[in-house]
């Protein structure tokens, strides 16, 4: 049937869940908070991959296996899948994501790392968005763009002209944008450098340090990453054999991972407790115990026997809820010396505390 059909099922399903009144982490000031961002999905090596598909290169080699990439936007507030798109022949990161601009939902703040925080794609995103209907937060390499000054703000950011290519029209537009530079304070005193590009221009409304911390959220489309290709998938390879059935494969995980999310939204709203303490792992553990159990039962058991079934396996989650977040830091070392990453000897050396912010002055 190709991958179409399986994309066309994302389409209908996929969405923002998130309320403002029931699960105010999904949002900022009457943002809905998404992010974007790309993944890379490993084949076997079978001649129908090879052929269709190449292996990216490493720092020191190939890679084991050839891969499918994906770029997905996802509610942050609920780890819940918005919209993805697929890879079909060997489109860059950047090329799916300014397909998958306008499925932006209107009312959004995009959160994005650094490889988004181009003109080629704030172009694309304005192009779409009308002035108070979505904005971005996106992350810049330090000292990498030419830019104007036109005002220093109150709060130490300032507003720049920049040049950006339109992809559509062709030629360079100018975009406006408000530049917020600071510094993160890690547990253990690292300082690291932050440059942030918003479309946010009223500081009074949008302080730049509640922005400068408003960012750490992104993290949240890793996590969510985490849950797609190791709680719910394989971990390390796709199942498939040919690229067409990869991409079957890849919706898939998709579709399931937005059902589980709406679970959550389920369980976390009727215990009144934050999504994200319902456990992904227990409850996608549970659906696949509760599936078969209906699937054996047939028709033995009544509509109301369903119904207790299900609300006795919400009651069994939510005595279960992960507890809230560590402050804790784990040092970046590697037991094996393959990177320029220190090696780690011995466990230890975890940092504990809250994270800390300064802005510098524009």
């Amino acid at each position: 049937m190709g991958s179409e059909i399986f994309e066309w099922i994302l389409q209908q399903i996929c969405g923002g869940r998130a309320d403002p009144q029931r699960h105010p982490a999904a949002f900022y000031r009457g943002l809905r908070l998404v992010g974007i961002d790309g993944s890379l999905f490993s084949l076997f090596n079978t001649p129908s991959v090879l052929k269709q598909l190449s292996k990216a290169c490493t720092r020191r080699m190939q890679a084991a296996f050839a891969k499918l990439g994906v770029v997905a936007l996802v509610e942050l507030g609920t780890h819940r899948p918005m919209a993805a798109v697929i890879s079909q022949d060997k489109e860059s990161e950047m090329a799916l994501a300014t397909r998958l601009v306008n499925q932006i939902p209107a009312g959004s703040l995009l959160l994005a790392d650094r490889l988004y925080g181009v003109g080629k794609f704030l172009v694309a995103f304005l192009r779409l968005f009308a002035p108070g209907q979505s904005d971005f937060l996106v992350r810049v390499k330090t000292g990498q763009f030419h830019s104007r000054c036109l005002q220093r703000l109150a709060d130490g950011s300032a507003l720049l002209e920049l040049l950006g290519t339109d992809a559509v029209a062709g030629g360079k537009v100018q975009i406006l944008v408000r530049e917020i530079h600071g510094v993160v304070i890690g547990r253990n005193g690292k300082r690291t450098v932050l440059r942030l590009w918003t479309s946010l221009l009223d500081e009074q409304t949008y302080p730049g340090l509640e922005l400068l911390e408003l960012y750490a959220q992104r993290w949240e489309q890793e996590l969510s990453y985490k849950e797609l290709k190791i709680n719910l998938g394989t971990a390390g390879l796709l199942t498939s054999y040919t690229p067409t059935t990869g991409r079957q494969e890849i919706a898939a995980l998709l579709i399931a991972q937005a059902m589980i999310a709406d679970l959550r939204l389920e369980v976390g709203h009727t215990g009144a407790v934050p999504v994200l303490r319902v456990s992904f792992v227990k409850v996608l553990s549970h659906v696949r115990s509760l599936w078969n159990v209906l699937a054996w039962s047939g028709d033995c058991l009544r509509p109301a026997q369903r119904t207790r079934l299900i609300h006795g396996m919400f009651d069994s989650l939510l005595s279960q809820l992960t507890p809230p977040r560590r402050a804790r830091s784990c040092p970046r070392a590697i037991r094996q010396p393959v990177s320029s990453w220190p090696r780690k000897l011995k466990n230890g050396g975890c940092s504990h505390g809250a994270f800390q912010y300064e802005l510098i002055p524009a």
